[in-house]
């Protein structure tokens, strides 16, 4: 890639890939990378194969894990991006007879604007949700008669607390499916459980970055996250050897975006491999139980590694939780994780059985505390209900 100074400089101006192991000899690539490259040539950085002048869209990272990045697409590129997200709604089931609403506020950031391109390249009529209260998008996806939703879990299960508030019947509404990303929500069988009794419909999840593309997807199957590999080549490594593993970090490169490619990053999501086929007939390779966490989200508690994800896990088998957040601290020798936990119903017993669950599941004892109704935070885009204060104390 000559004249992408980013990657020549990183390669080597005579750098030759002709076989998977020559491929695999390359450097990683790194977000800290990227993110200096635009501090250091502002605005955009190096990593442009084209003049400037080439570029169409410009979105952001959403930059939760540091300074958010700038990327740019060309006209190529945006369609690929587009074809990658109709992927996506394939898998779901989701056609040109879809009417698709867009449950979050258009942004900078890329997942928005590439799923909806996505609904267009399939033909599907496309709702947008922006500037909208959750109420007045529960109100659109009624109105319009709505056949799928995209959001990010967390939002989904907020959607529908809100509907049940106002009265409201989603569960019989024309909603099917629900396409989910951002989080691993969709992925946890029973958050999964808890949107498709809540909406009625199907859940699905997705995988991407701005950075990289829409890489995966579940299909009707329920069986892991598939890798479009059409798109992508995919490693999963030992994130502290850099060695290939079965379970470990996923680095990616895309095909597909010449412009301002990636090749061989580090994502930094935690994945690990399905083995087997898929009933659904797709050939591609698949992730047992889609991404899993954020490598640098991994909390060592105790002894035992814990990601969100899995607290999310025990927390949705409890269909009376609303909401809940958890702090993780060292007041003295000891790791204390303390859950606050916002019930629709039930009471002390309730949160007797969610602790005793912990303990089960996770190996941890946790202090569950009730909130009062309407006290913890609500999140549209990614949630973070996990606060860890130990570093506070050391």
């Amino acid at each position: 890639m000559p004249s992408n100074e980013f990657y020549r400089r990183k390669f080597g101006s005579d750098a030759r890939v002709d076989s998977l192991e020559a491929y695999r000899q390359l450097p990683f690539t790194q977000k800290t990378e990227l993110s200096n490259d635009q501090i250091e040539r502002p605005p955009y950085g190096t990593n442009l194969t084209y003049a400037p002048d080439a570029y169409i869209r410009i979105h952001k990272t959403s930059g939760t894990t540091g300074r958010p990045l700038r990327w740019l697409d060309t006209e190529e590129s945006w369609n690929w991006w587009g074809e990658c997200w109709a992927e996506v709604y394939r898998a779901a089931g989701v056609t040109r007879h879809d009417r698709v609403f867009f449950a979050f506020s258009f942004g900078p950031f890329i997942g928005f604007w590439s799923a909806y391109e996505g609904a267009r390249r399939i033909g599907a009529l496309a709702l947008p949700g922006g500037a909208m209260s959750s109420e007045q998008r529960i109100d659109a996806i009624l109105s319009n008669e709505a056949t799928t939703l995209v959001s990010t879990p967390t939002y989904a299960l907020r959607l529908a607390e809100v509907a049940e508030a106002a009265g409201m019947d989603i569960a019989s509404s024309a909603v099917r499916a629900t396409i989910h990303a951002g989080e691993p929500g969709a992925s946890i069988p029973a958050a999964k459980q808890a949107i498709e009794t809540a909406w009625g419909a199907k859940c699905f999840d997705h995988a991407g970055a701005t950075e990289v593309g829409a890489w995966g997807y579940t299909c009707e199957a329920e069986e892991g996250m598939h890798l479009n590999e059409e798109e992508f080549i995919f490693e999963i490594i030992d994130p502290e050897t850099g060695e290939q593993a079965d379970e470990g970090e996923l680095v990616v490169s895309n095909l597909g975006r010449v412009g301002m490619p990636i090749i061989r990053y580090r994502t930094g999501d935690h994945v690990r491999w399905l083995k087997g086929n898929c009933p659904c007939g797709r050939p591609s390779r698949r992730l047992d139980g889609g991404v899993v966490g954020r490598v640098d989200d991994a909390l060592l508690i105790r002894g035992v590694v814990v990601f969100p994800s899995s607290i999310e896990a025990v927390v949705r088998r409890f269909p009376q939780v609303a909401e809940y957040s958890v702090e993780v601290s060292r007041p003295s020798a000891l790791d204390v994780v303390t859950m606050r936990v916002e019930l629709k119903e039930g009471d002390g017993e309730t949160l007797k059985k969610i602790g005793a669950a912990f303990r089960s599941a996770l190996g941890l004892s946790v202090a569950v505390e009730r909130a009062e109704s309407g006290t913890l935070p609500r999140f549209e885009m990614k949630a973070r209900r996990v606060t860890d204060k130990r570093a506070d104390t050391t």
